[in-house]
C-alpha cells in the first residue's frame, strides 16, 4: 500500500512539474516578417503564450533565414524548428494529392482553397497521410493567380506562345506548356531581375505576390486577370515535440487552428486588391478576359488536368477520387466564400 501512495505521489509530482515547464516553440517562415502570414503565425504564437501563461514561447524565423524554401517541410520533420510554413510545390512530387489543388481552375478564392483543403475527410483519407514525419497543424492556399507580362500583353490563348513564363508550380508548368509557351524554372526571388533583363517574360503568380511580396511595379505592365490556380502551403510541427508536451498545451494547440480556415483564407484573399493597386499604380494594365478567350484557356485547363490525373493513377495512386472530392468541396465553398470567378 505505502508502495502503491508513494508512487501516485511521485507521479503526481512529477505531472506537476511537466505542467510548469517552459517550451521553446521555434518557428519557421520562408517570406519576410511584414507578409500576412508571417504576422499570422506570430499573432498565433502570442495568443498561445497567453493561453499558456508563458508555458509556450515563441521565436519567429522570418526569410528562410533557417533554411531554402524547399527545406522548410524538414525543418520540422526533423526537429530543427518546432514549427515551420512551408510550400508544397517547393518539394515537386512529394505531395501529388495535396498538390491536385494546383491544378487550372480548381478553386476560385483562397477562403474556398483553405476550407476545402482542411476538410476533415480530404484529409483523412487522402493528405494527410502524404505528411508523413509531422504534425499538420492547418493546410492552406493563396488567392488564385494571373498571367504577369512586362511587355506583351496576353488577351488571347494565341498571346501564349513562344512567352518565356516563370510557373508557380510544376502543374502551372505543363498548363503554360499546353498553351505555346515555355515554362522557365527560377526561384521566386529572381523572377522580378530575369523579367527586367528580358530573360523573362512574364510570370505566373497572384496580386500579392507581384505587387507585396516581391515588388513588381514598374516592372509588369499587363496582368491578365485569368484567377487560375492556387498554390498550397502548410503549417506544421515536429510531432516529438507535441509528444513531450503535456495534455493541456496539447490541447491548447490542437483548438488554436481549429475553425481558422475563413479567417486565414480571407487575410490572403484582402492581398489582392492592395497589390493590384500597387501594379496599376506602377503602370500595368489589368486585362479582362473574353467569354470566349476565358473558355479556351479552361478547356486547355481541363486537359492538363485530365493528364495529371492520368499520370497519377498510373502510379496507383486514388488521383481520380480525391479530384473528385476536391471539387466538390470548392462548389460547395463557393456558395458562402468569396470567390474572384463572379
Amino acid at each position: 500500500m505505502k508502495k502503491l501512495l508513494a508512487g501516485a505521489l511521485a507521479a503526481a509530482l512529477c505531472s506537476a512539474a511537466q505542467a510548469q515547464d517552459k517550451f521553446e516553440v521555434k518557428v519557421a517562415e520562408f517570406v519576410g516578417a511584414q507578409h500576412f502570414m508571417s504576422k499570422w503565425l506570430v499573432a498565433w504564437g502570442e495568443k498561445l503564450e497567453k493561453a499558456s501563461s508563458g508555458r509556450l514561447t515563441f521565436k519567429h524565423f522570418p526569410g528562410a533565414t533557417m533554411a531554402p524554401v524547399p527545406g522548410h517541410y524538414d525543418l520540422a520533420a526533423s526537429g530543427r524548428a518546432e514549427v515551420s510554413w512551408f510550400l508544397h510545390g517547393a518539394t515537386p512530387g512529394r505531395f501529388p494529392l495535396t498538390e491536385l489543388t494546383h491544378l487550372p481552375y480548381v478553386v476560385g478564392s483562397a477562403e474556398i482553397g483553405t476550407k476545402v483543403i482542411n476538410d476533415p475527410q480530404l484529409r483523412g483519407k487522402y493528405l494527410d497521410a502524404e505528411h508523413r514525419g509531422v504534425k499538420v497543424l492547418l493546410l492552406l492556399t493563396h488567392q488564385p493567380g494571373n498571367i504577369h507580362t512586362a511587355k506583351k500583353p496576353v488577351r488571347a490563348t494565341e498571346d501564349m506562345r513562344g512567352l518565356r513564363l516563370r510557373p508557380a508550380s510544376p502543374t502551372i508548368g505543363s498548363f503554360i506548356t499546353a498553351l505555346g509557351g515555355t515554362p522557365v524554372g527560377i526561384s521566386p526571388a529572381d523572377q522580378l531581375d530575369a523579367m527586367q533583363k528580358g530573360t523573362l517574360d512574364g510570370t505566373f503568380i497572384d496580386y500579392g505576390g507581384a505587387g507585396i511580396a516581391f515588388k513588381m511595379a514598374g516592372t509588369i505592365k499587363h496582368t491578365t486577370e485569368m484567377y487560375s490556380y492556387v498554390s498550397s502551403f502548410g503549417v506544421g510541427m515536429n510531432p516529438a515535440f507535441y509528444s513531450r508536451l503535456p495534455a493541456d498545451l496539447k490541447k491548447l494547440l490542437d483548438e488554436s487552428v481549429k475553425g481558422v480556415e475563413k479567417e486565414v483564407g480571407m487575410g490572403w484573399d484582402a492581398l489582392d486588391d492592395i497589390g493590384k493597386k500597387l501594379l496599376v499604380d506602377g503602370g500595368a494594365e489589368p486585362v479582362r478576359l473574353s467569354a470566349a478567350e476565358d473558355a479556351k484557356f479552361r478547356k486547355v485547363g481541363e486537359q492538363v488536368t485530365e493528364a495529371r490525373l492520368k499520370e497519377l493513377e498510373g502510379k496507383g495512386l486514388p488521383a481520380r477520387q480525391a479530384f473528385a472530392q476536391i471539387k466538390s468541396l470548392s462548389e460547395k465553398h463557393a456558395k458562402d466564400s468569396r470567390n474572384f470567378w463572379k
